[in-house]
């Protein structure tokens, strides 16, 4: 279960690099696409819950670290939820 680091652009030209608990997020993100502000939100969702529920599987406890991050992407994405044909751009997936 690979620490996974993924560097995202939002739609106002800003690069964040993201963190997740597990190398899930290689299976729902692509390097070099761009996803529409809700596909990427429900994307982003099902990734870092999948990645809570590996940790949770392995150690016993559910990632913290992983709803953190979601939380912080939910928090960023609502400025874009109403900008029309706003995408956002996984430009790396590494470990």
């Amino acid at each position: 279960m690979p620490e996974t680091y993924w560097t995202v652009r939002w739609p106002d030209g800003a690069e964040e690099r993201l963190y997740s608990p597990s190398s899930v997020v290689a299976e729902l993100f692509e390097p070099g696409t761009s996803y529409p502000v809700e596909e990427f939100l429900t994307r982003a969702r099902i990734a870092m819950e999948r990645a809570s529920n590996r940790v949770a599987a392995k150690y016993g406890f559910a990632c913290s670290s992983a709803m953190a991050q979601l939380d912080s992407i939910e928090t960023r994405i609502t400025q874009f939820k109403d900008a029309d044909g706003a995408e956002i751009a996984c430009l790396a997936i590494t470990q």
